[in-house]
C-alpha cells in the first residue's frame, strides 16, 4: 500500500508524525511525505522535521508566498 502524506502548516506535521512513524514499521506500506512550503523559511520548515523526527519530505512543492490565487495555481 502507498500512502501520500501532505504537510504544509504545523497542525499538519503535528498530525502527520505518529501516522508516518507508525507506517514506517509496517513493511507493507510505502509512506511518502510532500511538502507543499507553506513555511518556505527553511529554519522554520526545518524545526518541524527535526523536531518531530520527520524524514525530509520526498517531495517539495516550493508553494511558499504569495496570492491565495498563486498559492492554489
Amino acid at each position: 500500500m502507498k500512502i501520500l502524506n501532505v504537510v504544509g502548516a504545523r497542525p499538519n506535521f503535528m498530525k502527520v508524525a505518529p501516522l508516518h512513524a507508525a507506517f514506517s514499521r509496517i513493511p507493507a506500506i510505502e509512506s511518502k511525505i510532500v511538502h507543499t512550503g507553506q513555511h518556505y523559511d527553511q529554519k522554520m520548515s526545518d524545526v518541524f522535521f527535526n523536531q518531530l523526527e520527520l524524514p525530509h519530505p520526498d517531495f517539495y512543492l516550493g508553494i511558499g508566498g504569495g496570492t491565495h490565487t498563486q498559492q492554489t495555481a
